[in-house]
């Protein structure tokens, strides 16, 4: 999707993360990129630690995009999300079940 001065893209963790609080979704990624979008042409960005913007969703002010604005090249990717306050939809138990997803080697294990 193009928003004002941006191509956004959404990994797959983020849609992972946005099924877990989002209900009746058909598709997470399509849904996020309209919400993205419209809160990145309102203006509603600010800087994030680590270089990271946090671009806050203008439906559901708890919603919080983590992403990674290339400006040179106008991507703005969306890394992860998150809730803001103390009544997340989700416990953090449930959401660090989704960071083992893939397999890690070990440095010794290269060839």
């Amino acid at each position: 999707m193009r928003a004002p001065g941006v191509t956004i893209a959404i990994t797959d963790h983020a849609a992972d993360r946005y099924r877990q609080r989002v209900r009746g979704t058909l598709d997470a990624k399509a849904d996020m990129l309209g919400r993205v979008g419209r809160a990145w042409a309102a203006g509603n960005v600010e800087p994030g630690e680590r270089g990271a913007v946090r671009v806050t969703d203008l439906d559901d002010r708890r919603l919080v995009y983590v992403c990674r604005h290339d400006v040179r090249g106008g991507e703005l990717v969306v890394i992860t999300l998150w809730e803001e306050g103390d009544a997340a939809r989700v416990p953090k138990r449930f959401t660090d079940v989704l960071e083992p997803r893939r397999p890690h080697r070990d440095r010794d294990d290269r060839d």
